[in-house]
């Protein structure tokens, strides 16, 4: 039997200790919960504490969604290799999205489209063929086709060509489109040069490009020539470096070969260039690679032939590149008058008819020892493929 704790005759302090071990076991009760006020079974506060979870809800799953859109709009791309996309023009985001999810290129157009509108703003595609290297992520290709930087292919035209041999690379290239004009330009109106372009660029803007670059070159050209040449026009400049484009491939060489015709010019001498001749025999054309020259050629009056006639040609005889008609401008200050080809790819100058007589004897003597050469290698030949029969 127990008593109470401290029990010395005074008043209890503690707490009440249980007389009986069952009693002790017992547990106590739990108090009533309080009463639930008026105010929290309004109907407006549950509404509104709905309203309140359902927009937490919704917050929390749209940052979800937020956050899993812009992870696959910034991250590493399907592709697995480098390819090529074309943006037609005219063609909308959605259906540039489409066909980019169509090749493999991203995962899913629905996120592509959201996110180039956000980055674009008022900005758009721009149309063209675009290089999409691989694993490239959405937004990389949003701002590679906002840019514009599409593919550029290349058309070059060698120094030298005619109008005519540029129509006909035009023509053959099949990256470009379009037909090309019913009417040439005039000899000499087009600049060789390589020309940059994107794909659907046209035929007839190639040739526009060129002409303009002509003129541009020219205009500059011809402000800084030599004050004394004897040329009276920027046309006069332009036939006269054909003639020194076809005349040399040598860059070193040209300034010299056009002071050449510069000195025959100021002399009242006759050009005699080869080349004038091929031109009004066979016009634009040009001459067959396997036809000579022959000395009736030199003898058949044209109005390009210039052993026969004084002076410049009517027209130039081929389209000159610019440094050809820089060497015009700005010829070597030399007293040559003649030069003929040396064997090597260049040419021998000359001062006097004497010394220029000399040097076309040595050349015919290294042509008849070519033509020897030659003459053996292929008999060692034929003579190789009898005994192999």
């Amino acid at each position: 039997m127990f008593g109470r704790a401290g029990d010395n005759g005074n008043a209890p302090s503690g707490p009440i200790v249980p007389v009986s071990p069952s009693q002790a076991l017992k547990p106590e009760k739990a108090p009533p919960p309080p009463k639930r006020s008026r105010r929290a079974r309004n109907q407006v506060v549950v509404f509104l504490n709905f309203i309140l979870s359902l927009i937490i809800f919704v917050a929390i799953v749209g940052i979800g969604i937020f956050w899993y859109g812009k992870t696959e709009f910034e991250g590493r791309g399907p592709l697995d290799q480098t390819t090529d996309f074309m943006v037609r023009e005219g063609a909308g985001l959605n259906q540039i999205a489409a066909g980019l999810e169509r090749q493999g290129i991203i995962t899913n157009q629905r996120i592509f489209s959201i996110g180039a509108k956000g980055v674009l703003g008022d900005d758009t595609l721009k149309a063209g063929e675009y290089e999409i290297k691989a694993g490239s992520s959405m937004l990389e290709i949003v701002e590679l086709m906002q840019s514009g930087k599409s593919i550029l292919h290349s058309f070059t035209v060698p120094e030298g060509q005619t109008v005519q041999q540029v129509f006909d690379r035009l023509r053959a290239d099949e990256m470009l489109q379009g037909d090309l004009p019913a009417e040439m330009p005039p000899e000499g109106a087009l600049l060789p040069e390589t020309y940059k372009f994107s794909r659907g660029t046209t035929r007839a803007e190639i040739l526009e490009q060129m002409a303009k670059a002509q003129t541009r070159a020219l205009e500059q050209i011809w402000a800084r020539r030599a004050p004394d040449l004897p040329l009276e026009t920027p046309e006069d400049l332009v036939i006269l470096a054909s003639i020194v484009e076809k005349e040399t491939a040598r860059a070193d060489e040209r300034p010299r070969v056009a002071g050449v015709f510069i000195n025959r010019l100021r002399k009242g001498m006759r050009l005699q260039s080869d080349p004038t001749i091929i031109y009004g025999l066979f016009g634009g054309a040009g001459k067959p690679s396997d036809r000579p020259i022959y000395k009736s050629d030199i003898d058949k009056p044209t109005d390009y032939n210039t052993y026969l006639i004084d002076g410049l040609p009517p027209t130039p005889i081929a389209n000159p590149g610019r440094e050809a008609m820089e060497a015009v401008a700005n010829p070597s200050r030399t007293n040559d008058l003649y030069f003929v080809a040396d064997g090597t790819g260049g040419h021998a100058f000359a001062e006097t008819l004497s010394e220029h007589n000399s040097n076309v004897a040595r050349w015919r003597r290294f042509e008849a020892e070519r033509e020897k050469a030659l003459a053996a290698e292929k008999a060692a030949e034929d003579e190789a493929k009898t005994q192999d029969d």
